[in-house]
């Protein structure tokens, strides 16, 4: 699948940093730190599939995700690269390790382990399919008619960022339906994994995020055994 992707830093040689967002976010979320980096280094970051601006697929499959960015690797001649995956690109950072080390010099996963989750995601995903797009006036009621289900705003700023208006009203830019439909998918990690990616890693871990717990460590340790795990405030 050919990714849309913005690339910063393009006059820069050496190993290139490619960035990927997390569910239900898109290239934007990269792109303060995207246009810092590129002070140094070459960027890439793209929408990953069923996000932002990239095309749909019923597949929200790790494996699927990190072949689309291999495959973007190898459009813009690039051999080695350093993932740096959030949440969701986190995870499709690490497939890509996993499966590909030979085209990764090293990698960071920011908030994510390699395990699955449970949490709220299903609910705010069914409440954004069912957001009335047809009696949307404007984003503000767009906001109101979310919030009677998602009461935290900054969640629902983040959502809304996926909504645009076309010639035929209002649509979501993510494949919504596919990405409800996949949730146990996203939500876990391949239990079948290759051998272990014994590049430099590291996992960085929020100071208030239950994100990496302890309980990830052995399986982080097991599938990255050079692994560094740095907190931050």
């Amino acid at each position: 699948m050919k990714l849309y992707y913005r690339e910063f830093g393009e006059q820069y040689s050496g190993t290139p940093v490619v960035l990927l967002h997390g569910l239900l976010g898109s290239l934007v979320n990269w792109q303060r730190i995207a246009r810092s980096l590129g002070e140094r280094y070459r960027v890439i970051v793209p929408d990953l599939r069923n996000h932002g601006r990239s095309p749909h697929s019923d597949d929200v499959s790790y494996p699927a995700m990190a072949s689309d960015v291999l495959e973007l690797l190898d459009d813009l001649d690039i051999p080695r690269a350093v993932p740096v995956g959030h949440s969701m690109g986190g995870k499709a950072a690490m497939v890509l390790a996993l499966q590909h080390a030979e085209r990764v010099e090293r990698l960071a996963v920011v908030d994510i382990a390699p395990v699955a989750y449970s949490g709220r995601l299903a609910q705010l995903l069914d409440a954004l399919l069912a957001l009335p797009l047809d009696r949307i006036e404007n984003r503000a009621h767009a906001d109101a008619l979310l919030a009677e289900r998602v009461s935290d705003k900054a969640v629902r700023d983040h959502m809304l960022q996926n909504l645009q208006r076309t010639d035929n009203g209002w649509c979501w830019r993510n494949n919504l339906q596919a990405l409800r439909d996949g949730l146990d998918m996203i939500s876990g990690f391949p239990e079948q994994a290759p051998k272990p990616y014994t590049g430099k890693c590291c996992f960085i871990k929020g100071e208030h995020s239950d994100y990496i717990k302890e309980q990830s460590l052995p399986r982080i340790r097991a599938l990255f055994p050079a692994a560094e795990i740095v907190e931050i405030p």
